[in-house]
């Protein structure tokens, strides 16, 4: 297994995480075997959205003992009435609520406290500029939470929080298609079928700017719907007319910028197998580019996608990073330190490329690598 820190937290994770979904229903003797299997194959992190007090009591019986090995991922402004989960902006109720959660959970302290679901400006302005931040704030100086996040499917009001400097983490929806689609606060069009009607280029430079702004600043990225609420892995509902594998739908996530983790909402241990298996996969089994090219509605021709095709380069660049952190500086309008000290320390740099072209032959995506290459020697000067 890998693990990588989520940003600036220090919180160091399983690039392979749980979602709390697939525990829905099951008894707590059930929920610990699960739970056993995904630790004794590497996991140690996972997303508690579910304010069911069935589940989360279920999850604490299942870390009984092994709490401080596990990074938990709870939602603040979740609650259960009337025998179902319910998002709240109430202060008192979100209070209630995680109280609830710690003792459910027989701990006392969560290592990211989510902000739940926060998509249209005017919600994100009820979080910010009222008492659920000031609550997330005040726990996090108490110590019982480690690490402020938000999870949004809006990449516009996803950047907002970030640039607050407020929030650590984001848990973020990413896959090939949602990343097609431009912002929308109707979190719906993401998988409506007419959303993928029309023809769609690269992906949109919005969410692109959202992945290269948390990157920059040090905010973890931890996805959800990963395989696109399961329409990835069939070839009749994915809007490619191709099904991806769960370890592809992986890779392609986890090789976006600023991303940590991918929450998989396994149902039951074969599920579980399936997404760990991403962590011993070879190159050619995570491999998502068969599925993303040669299509005629969907296409991501000259936009570099981090796939590692380019590979290997005859001057030993790593050209994917290079890339990587060109984009970021272009994001930005100019070098930030931190990504200045990440492309020096590269073994190799753009300016030793030979122009072999090997690079470009290999390239799925048609990039202009060269081109690239000295676009990014000029930018960093070396």
């Amino acid at each position: 297994m890998e693990y990588r820190t989520l940003g600036r937290t220090g919180i160091r994770g399983s690039t392979i995480a749980l979602g709390c979904e697939g525990f829905m229903h099951k008894t707590a003797e059930e929920v610990k075997a699960d739970f056993d299997f995904a630790i004794e194959n590497g996991i140690n992190f996972v997303d508690i959205y579910s304010s069911n007090p069935d589940l989360r009591s279920h999850i604490g019986f299942a870390l009984e003992g092994r709490r401080e090995n596990f990074v938990i991922q709870g939602h603040l402004c979740t609650t259960w009435e009337n025998d179902q989960y319910l998002r709240t902006r109430n202060p008192q109720k979100t209070i209630a609520s995680f109280e609830a959660l710690l003792k459910q959970l027989r701990t006392d302290y969560l290592d990211i406290g989510m902000i739940h679901y926060v998509d249209a400006e005017k919600d994100f302005h009820t979080v910010f500029d009222h008492e659920i931040i000031e609550i997330a704030q005040r726990l996090k100086a108490e110590g019982k939470i480690r690490a402020i996040g938000m999870s949004s499917h809006n990449p516009t009001v996803a950047s907002m929080a970030v640039k607050t400097g407020l929030i650590d983490v984001v848990l973020f929806s990413i896959n090939p298609c949602y990343d097609l689609l431009p912002p929308n606060e109707d979190v719906d069009t993401l998988w409506a079928e007419e959303s993928y009607t029309n023809a769609l280029q690269n992906i949109d430079p919005v969410r692109e700017q959202f992945y290269t702004l948390c990157e920059r600043e040090g905010v973890g990225i931890d996805v959800m719907k990963v395989y696109s609420g399961g329409d990835l892995l069939n070839k009749e509902n994915s809007p490619f007319g191709r099904a991806m594998t769960p370890v592809q739908a992986i890779e392609y996530a986890l090789t976006r910028p600023g991303v940590a983790a991918v929450m998989v909402g396994c149902k039951n241990r074969e599920e579980i197998a399936e997404a760990v298996a991403w962590s011993h996969a070879t190159r050619q089994e995570r491999d998502y580019t068969a599925v993303m090219t040669g299509l005629e509605k969907f296409s991501w021709k000259g936009h570099c996608m981090y796939c590692g095709h380019c590979a290997p380069c005859t001057s030993k660049i790593d050209i994917a990073a290079v890339n990587k952190f060109y984009n970021l500086t272009v994001a930005q309008g100019e070098i930030p330190e931190t990504v200045r000290e990440h492309y020096k320390a590269l073994t190799h740099h753009a300016s030793e490329c030979v122009e072999c072209g090997a690079c470009e032959v290999r390239c799925p995506f048609g990039v202009k690598i060269i081109e690239s290459m000295h676009q990014a020697a000029q930018r960093f000067g070396f």
